[in-house]
Order: structure tokens, then C-alpha cells, then sequence
């Protein structure tokens, strides 16, 4: 059997698996079912805990920290000055885009692990060529 690589998860994922009214739930509900090693930033659990904080709830916030908290295999990696400096690089050179800090710190984290695939429904993580799932399913 092939052994599964990593895979980076940015926060549009997370929220397309759990918010059902979103266009990729279905997509993320099935990929979730048997995830590869997943790979993701602080930076991106600080913008998903946020936005159910102010989509939703305090409630709902929580739930999916826990979640975070509890799904295997998921990797919330350290990030210090050398990602933030190679994410602020990255927002140099994408400065025409509306790159967020945390979008270009999954960019960095991608280029630096040789992560070959990102969840995301966001065009700005396929900035760096590393293919977005929404495209290959």
C-alpha cells in the first residue's frame, strides 16, 4: 500500500468540512474520512477559531478548537522568526495580491516541508504552485 505524504490544511478547508452550507463540505467530509499526515500553523487555527468566534459563536468556536485538538493526524507545527521572515518574503513578492500573513506562512511552510499538496479553497495557497485538492477532485 502507498504511504500517504503530507498534506497542508489551511483554515478554508477546515471550515468547509465543518460548516455544512459551504460549496466544498461534501469534498472535505470525505477527505477528512481517511486523512493523509496534515500539516498545518497556529496562524491557521487563530483564523478558524476566529471565524466561527464571528460567523457563529463562542460555542461554536470552541467546538472547533476541540476538534483541532483531537483529529489524527493532524500536525500543528511550531512557527517562529524564521517562517515569519520567509512569510514576510513571501508578502513582498506577492505584494499584488491580498495575501494574509497566515496564507503566506502556509505558502513558506509548504515550500520548506516540499509539501506537494495543500486542502484549501483559497486560490492564494496554489500561488506557489503546489496544487489545490478542490482542482484535482
Amino acid at each position: 500500500m502507498a504511504t500517504k505524504t503530507e498534506t497542508y490544511v489551511d483554515t478554508s478547508a477546515f471550515i468547509a468540512f465543518l460548516d455544512r452550507s459551504d460549496t466544498y463540505h461534501s469534498l472535505f467530509r470525505r477527505l477528512f474520512a481517511d486523512p493523509p499526515p496534515l500539516i498545518t500553523t497556529p496562524l491557521v487555527i487563530a483564523e478558524g477559531h476566529d471565524w466561527f468566534l464571528k460567523r457563529y459563536d463562542r460555542t461554536r468556536a470552541l467546538q472547533f478548537m476541540a476538534m483541532v485538538e483531537v483529529l489524527s493526524p493532524l500536525q500543528v507545527i511550531d512557527v517562529g522568526l524564521q517562517e515569519q521572515r520567509g512569510a514576510a518574503e513571501l508578502l513582498r513578492n506577492f505584494s499584488v495580491q491580498d495575501l494574509t500573513l497566515a496564507d503566506a506562512m502556509g505558502l513558506h511552510v509548504m515550500d520548506h516541508r516540499s509539501i506537494q499538496t495543500c486542502w484549501s479553497t483559497d486560490f492564494h495557497l496554489g500561488l506557489t504552485r503546489v496544487p489545490l485538492i478542490i482542482y484535482q477532485y
